[in-house]
């Protein structure tokens, strides 16, 4: 037996009709999501390991229930029907022969749907602590100053713009090198884009002091992309220090917990950059003001030596001018003693001399039986000084004898 397509739809959509006569609730995750004349249409997906679709369908919200939703939920039901979410729907199954099979949403929990986020974000948290990454960015010893910012943001974001315009407006006059990673901060491709900015800021690591994250205020839903495991290990590991203001005062993601310290705005995280430098800038002062105090206190102790030495050096020049003078006083007392003393020692010596002189006369070594015999005047010493035929002259104690050579 041959059926045609149609009988075959519509044995179909009798069977399900007769095993789904109640609404029943699912759990899928959103793989797309988007309004059209004021319906809700979804694809539904479930996945196993690796990502793996397991099971697909279509969903659709019609503009009633979306209404009816809206009154009863309020602002949840628009956190909640986002792509990449996990939710818990309350659908009638329909079929149609022409259109096939389609789940229209009657109800949903955004309780489950926060609740596994909840569980993600545990997860993580528990993966990041076994692997020894919590603690690793927090770890890192910030630089003295932080002037050159690697920033993380939505160039459109209005938490970009107001963190920009608070450093460049500070009142402390610093100046600070912002550069902007374009990246998406919520959405489906927010964690990817955040992993592939960071990995951009590590490889220009020797560029920047520090990397900052940060964008505007949202929905609590908007926060997911942080808590990625990805996303959070690449901030654990990064080499520079890391600074995130996500724009939530109380909600707290993972990398919150795995940045080198986590402030609530934007702004915040300026402020926080100000305080940074505003205490190195008071340390600078402060030391400035301790080596002035210090070479103060050198000069004064200096200016005392000085004193000191100077008033040591006039009591002694006087001392020795005192000693001088009672020397040469001594001096004075004692020359004209030294004088005849030298006087009667030189008579001494002169008559000693004289004695000396008269000895060695020649009148008296004549008279002792010597002779002088001369020559031409000069006394001869030796018999080469003459020869034959020279006339010589002999001195003796009484008389002179003239004689020849021959």
């Amino acid at each position: 037996m041959v059926y045609s397509l149609f009988d075959l739809n519509e044995h179909i959509r009798r069977v399900l009709a007769l095993n789904f006569q109640q609404a029943v609730w699912i759990a899928a995750e959103i793989a797309q999501a988007g309004q059209s004349r004021g319906h809700f249409y979804l694809d539904l997906v479930q996945k196993g390991e690796g990502d793996d679709i397991l099971a697909q369908g279509q969903a659709v919200l019609w503009a009633n229930d979306l209404r009816r939703l809206r009154n009863t939920i309020g602002s949840e039901l628009d956190m909640v029907l986002r792509e990449g979410l996990e939710v818990k729907l309350q659908v009638r199954v329909d079929f149609h022969e022409r259109y096939g099979l389609k789940l229209i949403v009657t109800d949903l929990e955004p309780a489950y749907t926060f609740g596994q986020i909840e569980l993600r974000r545990r997860q993580t948290v528990q993966t990041l602590r076994e692997l020894g990454l919590l603690e690793r960015n927090r770890a890192l010893q910030l630089p003295s100053v932080l002037q050159r910012i690697a920033v993380v943001s939505s160039e459109d974001a209005a938490g970009f713009q107001d963190f920009r315009e608070h450093l460049a407006n500070n009142s402390f006059g610093y100046r600070f090198g912002c550069r902007l990673f374009a990246s998406a901060v919520q959405g489906k491709n927010a964690e990817t884009e955040l992993r592939e900015a960071l990995e951009q800021v590590a490889l220009l690591r020797d560029a920047f002091d520090c990397a900052v994250i940060v964008r505007g205020g949202g929905a609590r839903l908007d926060l997911a992309a942080f808590d990625g495991l990805e996303v959070c290990q690449t901030v654990a590991q990064m080499p520079l220090p890391v600074f995130t203001g996500i724009g939530h005062d109380v909600d707290e993601t993972v990398l919150d917990l795995v940045a080198h310290a986590s402030l609530k705005t934007p702004t915040a995280v300026a402020d926080f950059l100000l305080q940074h430098n505003l205490f190195f800038e008071n340390e600078v002062l402060r030391m400035a003001e301790n080596i002035r105090v210090l070479s103060d206190y050198r000069l004064k102790i200096n200016q005392m030596d000085v004193e000191r030495f100077e008033t040591a050096l006039q009591w002694s020049s006087r001392e020795r001018l005192r000693a001088a003078v009672r020397r040469l006083d001594v001096l004075e007392e004692s020359i004209p003693g030294l004088a005849v003393q030298l006087l009667r020692r030189q008579s001494r010596q002169l008559d000693q001399a004289e004695a000396f002189c008269l000895a060695l006369h020649p009148e008296n070594v004549l008279r002792r039986g010597y002779s002088l015999t001369m020559k031409n005047g000069k006394a001869v010493t030796s018999a080469t000084e003459v020869e034959a035929g020279d006339l010589l002259e002999t001195r003796l104690r009484k008389g002179t004898i003239r004689s020849k050579v021959t």
